[in-house]
């Protein structure tokens, strides 16, 4: 498992999560802003980025809690904000759930908050019906296209992040479509992706469901929703009142012309929202 671990060793600890389908690259901007002041650490998914894809592995959400848990107890990484984009959220919210004493705050930015509220599943499918991603990942295992698609990801990984909702066409270049592309070369480089999609279609996910004492732990912590509104995978009144029932005190900011990936089409203003959100709690 590949990561990143910038900045002072004494300094908060901000773990950044990423989704699909992407890797670390996605917080390159906000790793120079934080790391001067701030640990970062950034891991890869297993299957994503610089991480291996053991092909005897499965990818599920359970899979990828159980992997970042491992990471954080073999750093001992404490005073832990959470940083999650897509299903970095309900990855970090499973590594809460299981050790809320070691995160002082919570960031999700167009990442879900899943922390057993009693309208998470109604929500989920809610979403999913008004989704391009989640009605192609239905149509496509159906038909059982699903993972010819996705393991050419290193061909049409662009086209993949446009029907998630990628909005900033003007920093697209070949070093960009690289960064995204390379590590998904060959169609067994690309089970990681092919396993967090049909985990949807078959039913293989599971969220982690906090017990009472890391519901009333986590809820006190500082919270800070940035959700950005162009988003056609995650509907923002399908996941912020998730955000909101978690985190009654939470502070919510909507960014109207941002889409999916916000850490790609509003790079100053979400680093900055993040930046001053840790100066301030």
């Amino acid at each position: 498992m590949h990561y990143v671990d910038e900045g002072p060793r004494e300094g908060e600890v901000v773990l950044c999560l990423h989704g699909e389908p992407t890797w670390g690259y996605l917080f390159r901007h906000l790793i120079s802003a934080l790391s001067p002041t701030h640990r970062v650490v950034v891991p890869d998914h297993m299957g994503f980025g610089k991480s291996e894809t053991p092909a005897q592995r499965s990818y599920w959400l359970q899979d990828h809690i159980d992997n970042l848990e491992a990471l954080v107890l073999a750093q001992d990484l404490t005073g832990i904000t959470l940083v999650m984009h897509d299903f970095g959220g309900p990855v970090g919210m499973g590594l809460a759930a299981r050790h809320p004493h070691r995160i002082s705050r919570i960031i999700s930015a167009n990442g879900p908050t899943p922390f057993g509220q009693p309208d998470l599943f109604e929500r989920v499918t809610a979403n999913a019906a008004v989704s391009p991603w989640f009605q192609w990942i239905a149509k496509a295992e159906s038909e059982g296209g699903l993972e010819t698609v996705l393991g050419q990801l290193g061909f049409n990984i662009l086209s993949t992040l446009k029907l998630n909702g990628f909005e900033n066409n003007a920093i697209i270049s070949d070093s960009f479509i690289c960064a995204y592309a390379a590590h998904f070369a060959r169609p067994q480089d690309c089970i990681g992706a092919i396993g967090w999609a049909k985990g949807f279609a078959i039913g293989a996910h599971k969220f982690e469901e906090p017990d009472a004492a890391a519901v009333r732990a986590i809820r006190t912590r500082p919270a800070l929703a940035i959700w950005g509104e162009a988003d056609r995978t995650l509907h923002a009144e399908n996941f912020l009142p998730l955000f909101a029932a978690t985190f009654p005190a939470g502070q919510i900011t909507r960014l109207a012309t941002t889409g999916h990936y916000c850490f790609e089409d509003s790079p100053e203003t979400v680093t900055r929202l993040i930046a001053d959100f840790l100066s301030q709690t």
